[in-house]
């Protein structure tokens, strides 16, 4: 596999990779009031989860290490209409380089296993007020529970047969560790599984961001056939739009301070 770069496909996730579903946010809201929060995105990519957040309310600046990223979710939030609550740059989980308590909500998604966890968490409890909120959260689909994603997942092999990521069962559960031991409250981990729809197109630009493909595994004119291959095996064996099973893993807690811990 080649070096990992998601900024190789940053369109892609801008238009084709989903958030987290609904009800999380909506679960989200019992620890944190959204409406008017200040909020720091680690990893921001195109700003799928910022965006969803401003859409309930808030404030955010989203922050990630691939420049390509940032640009996209630039673009993205002046096509969404968005741009006034939005602020994106390039920085680290790790070092975000924003001020001293400025934020009450920080948030990672589909992302917090990519970080070197003791200092992302060091920095979260840095940059949060006292007593301020960090969500992580996965969305990962289902090789193992999902016939479409399974058969995708062959495919991926076939091409990237070293892919070293198949199989992923999106259980995290070293991250209540990583926060407790980073000095910070656990509030709460939970997890489901669901089904999200997805159309072909929209897969397709889905898996072709995935590590094993896109965003390092394979060259563009590999990821181009692996392209052209996934499409027809979608066409032979499945409905459009189709479901493809997740799983939603998350964990919140609380920065030190505040008297609400």
């Amino acid at each position: 596999m080649h070096s990992i770069d998601f900024g190789l496909r940053s369109r892609d996730y801008a238009l084709h990779r989903h958030g987290p579903p609904a009800a999380f946010y909506d679960r989200l809201t019992r620890f944190v009031d959204l409406d008017g929060a200040r909020v720091l995105d680690l990893a921001t990519g195109p700003g799928t989860v910022a965006f969803d957040l401003v859409r309930r309310g808030a404030t955010v600046t989203g922050v990630d290490v691939a420049e390509a990223q940032i640009e996209a979710a630039r673009v993205r939030a002046e096509e969404l209409g968005l741009g006034e609550r939005t602020a994106f740059r390039v920085a680290s989980a790790e070092r975000t380089g924003a001020p001293d308590g400025a934020f009450d909500l920080v948030t990672s998604g589909q992302s917090w296993h990519w970080f070197d966890a003791p200092a992302a968490v060091a920095e979260a409890c840095r940059v949060l007020r006292p007593g301020g909120t960090l969500a992580m959260v996965a969305y990962s689909y289902l090789s193992r529970h999902s016939d479409v994603a399974g058969d995708t997942e062959a495919l991926i092999l076939r091409f990237n047969p070293t892919w070293p990521m198949a199989g992923w069962t999106g259980l995290f559960p070293r991250w209540v560790e990583d926060v407790v031991g980073g000095g910070m409250t656990l509030v709460e981990q939970f997890s489901w599984d669901y089904d999200e729809l997805y159309s072909h197109e929209d897969w397709r630009g889905r898996i072709r961001t995935c590590n094993g493909v896109g965003s390092g595994g394979l060259p563009a004119d590999g990821v181009a056939r692996f392209d052209e291959a996934h499409a027809s095996m979608l066409r032979e064996r499945y409905p459009d739009p189709m479901p493809v099973r997740h799983r939603l893993w998350a964990v919140v807690a609380r920065a030190p301070g505040g008297g609400d811990a």
